[in-house]
C-alpha cells in the first residue's frame, strides 16, 4: 500500500542522510520533497502541514545543524513525526469487563463481518478470552449467514440471530446468550449503508444505548483515502468512536487515509486488516509502521511472525542437519511452508531494513513469491526418495517431475545445482559457527 511513498521519502531521505553537514536550505529542500510526497499519497493537507511544521521546528535546532552526524538525526526527526502523526504507541482494546462488549460499525462494504471474524480469532488467540460473534445486521442478503459460516469455520460462538427481528430485540436476546455461553468478550456486527445517514446513526444510537459497549470501533476502507476520514470524522461525531480499524492495508491505494486518520479524528487506530483470511489482523504499531514506510524495516513484527509458525524443535533439528550437510529439499519444502506462513518472501524481505529494495529490484526480473511457487510445485512433483537425495534424478525423472510441476527440465536443473551449492554453503557457514545455536531463521 504504501510502496509508492515509501520510494519516494527513501530517496529523498537518502540525499540528507550521507551528509555530515546540513543548512536551513538543505532542510526546506528536503520539506518541500515530502510535502509533495505525502500530498500525492492522498494525505490530508492539514496533517502534512502539521506533521512539516514538527519537523522543521526541530530539525533547525542548533545541535542538528552543528552535528557531526547532522543527516542522520534528521531522517529521526522525520521518523519520530511519523511515528506521533500515526498515534505514538499501540493501543489495545478494553476488554477488562466481563462480558466486554465490541460494536464494529462502519459503511457497507467496508469488511465488518469478515473483520468481526478476525477480530474473535485475536481474542481467543491473543487475549485468551472467549468470545463470542452476534450478528445484527438485518438488512444485507446474506449477512448474518455469512458471519456464522465465518464463526462456526473457526468453531468461534454465534448467537443465532433471527433476520426478522429488529436489532435492538436481537442485542436484548444475545445479552442473554453471552451470560449463559460464558462469553467474555462480545463482538457485535453492526449494519452499514452506502454512506452515513440518519436512520443508520439512531440505529446505532439505540443499540448502544441497549447494552452498553466497551468499544466502538470503526471498521474503514484505507482505499477510500479521503473519504475513509470523512467517514470516521461522522461516525465519531455522532457515535463516539474508540478506536478504528483499517481494512485493505494490503491493497493497492496511495496509504493517505492511514496517515490522516489518527490527527483528523483523534481517534487511535488499533487494528490493520492486512489480507482477506481470518488471521490476517495485526495490533497496529505506530513506530512499525513508520519504518516500513521510510524503509527501515519492521524486525520486531518479523520476530513475531516467525514465533507464530515456526517450532523451536523443527527449527533445532533444521540447524543441526545444516551442520551435517544432510539438510534435503523436504527440509526446504517445510521451510517454505513456514515462510508462506509468515506472509511470503516478499512480506519478509519488506520487513528487514535494507531489503526494500532488493524486493523492487527482484520484481523487475520475476516476483520473488512467483518463484518460490515454482520450486514448491518442483519439490511437490518429486517422491520422497527423490527430495532426500536429488542424485537419483536421471534424464526420465526429471522429465517427469518438470511434466508434474507444469515447468521445463532446466528449471529442475537449475533448482538441484543451486540447492547443490546451498547445502555446501550452509555446512560450511554452521560448522564456523554462524549458525549453530538453534536459532530459528528460515533457509
Amino acid at each position: 500500500m504504501f510502496e509508492n511513498l515509501s520510494d519516494k521519502l527513501t530517496a529523498t531521505l537518502k540525499k540528507v542522510r550521507g551528509q555530515a553537514k546540513i543548512s536551513e536550505s538543505n532542510i526546506e529542500e528536503a520539506l518541500k520533497e515530502i510535502r509533495l510526497s505525502l500530498l500525492e499519497a492522498d494525505v490530508n493537507f492539514k496533517v502534512v502541514k502539521s506533521f512539516l511544521d514538527g519537523v522543521k521546528t526541530k530539525a533547525l535546532g542548533a545541535d542538528v545543524l552543528t552535528s557531526l552526524t547532522a543527516g542522520q538525526q534528521f531522517v529521526k526527526i522525520v521518523h519520530d513525526e511519523l511515528v506521533h502523526v500515526l498515534g505514538d504507541s499501540a493501543q489495545q482494546i478494553d476488554v477488562r469487563q466481563n462480558p466486554s462488549v465490541i460494536y464494529l460499525v462502519g459503511l457497507q462494504g467496508v469488511g465488518k463481518t469478515t473483520t468481526a471474524a478476525k477480530l474473535a480469532l485475536f481474542v481467543r488467540q491473543q487475549l485468551k478470552k472467549k468470545p463470542g460473534l452476534v450478528p445484527v445486521d438485518v438488512y444485507r442478503p446474506a449477512a448474518v449467514d455469512q458471519l456464522t459460516t465465518l464463526a462456526k469455520q473457526n468453531n468461534i460462538p454465534v448467537f443465532p440471530t433471527n433476520p426478522s427481528q429488529k436489532p435492538a430485540d436481537i442485542l436484548k436476546q444475545a445479552e442473554a446468550w453471552a451470560k449463559q455461553e460464558m462469553v467474555e468478550v462480545v463482538i457485535v456486527d453492526t449494519a452499514g449503508r452506502l454512506q452515513i445517514d440518519e436512520p443508520l446513526m439512531a440505529e446505532l444510537r439505540d443499540l448502544k444505548s441497549t447494552w452498553a459497549p466497551t468499544e466502538i470501533l470503526l471498521v474503514a476502507d484505507a482505499m477510500l483515502g479521503q473519504q475513509s476520514v470523512q467517514v470516521a470524522e461522522g461516525f465519531h461525531q455522532q457515535l463516539g468512536l474508540t478506536g478504528l480499524i483499517l481494512t485493505k492495508i494490503d491493497g493497492d491505494a496511495r496509504g493517505g487515509a492511514a496517515l490522516s486518520i489518527r490527527t483528523a479524528t483523534g481517534v487511535a487506530i488499533k487494528f490493520l486488516g492486512t489480507g482477506e483470511k481470518v488471521g490476517n489482523l495485526e495490533v497496529f504499531h505506530p513506530d512499525r509502521l513508520a519504518g516500513r514506510i521510510l524503509g527501515m524495516g519492521d524486525v520486531m513484527s518479523l520476530v513475531e511472525k516467525a514465533s507464530e509458525v515456526i517450532d523451536e524443535k523443527t527449527a533445532r533439528e533444521s540447524a543441526r542437519k545444516m551442520q551435517k550437510g544432510a539438510f534435503t529439499l523436504e527440509d526446504f519444502l517445510k521451510q517454505i511452508q513456514m515462510m508462506k506462513k509468515m506472509g511470503g518472501l516478499e512480506s519478509i524481505m519488506k520487513m528487514i531494513p535494507g531489503m526494500g529494495n532488493l524486493t523492487k529490484q527482484l520484481k523487475n526480473m520475476s516476483p520473488p513469491d512467483q518463484e518460490v511457487r515454482k520450486i514448491e510445485a518442483i519439490i511437490r512433483s518429486m517422491t520422497l526418495q527423490e527430495r532426500n537425495n536429488p542424485k537419483v534424478l536421471n534424464g526420465s525423472r526429471r522429465l517427469r517431475i518438470a511434466k508434474g510441476s507444469g515447468t521445463e527440465v532446466k528449471d529442475i536443473n537449475r533448482l538441484v545445482e543451486q540447492f547443490s551449492q546451498t547445502q555446501k554453503m550452509m555446512s560450511q557457514m554452521m560448522k564456523m559457527g554462524m549458525g549453530g545455536r538453534g536459532g530459528r531463521g528460515l533457509f
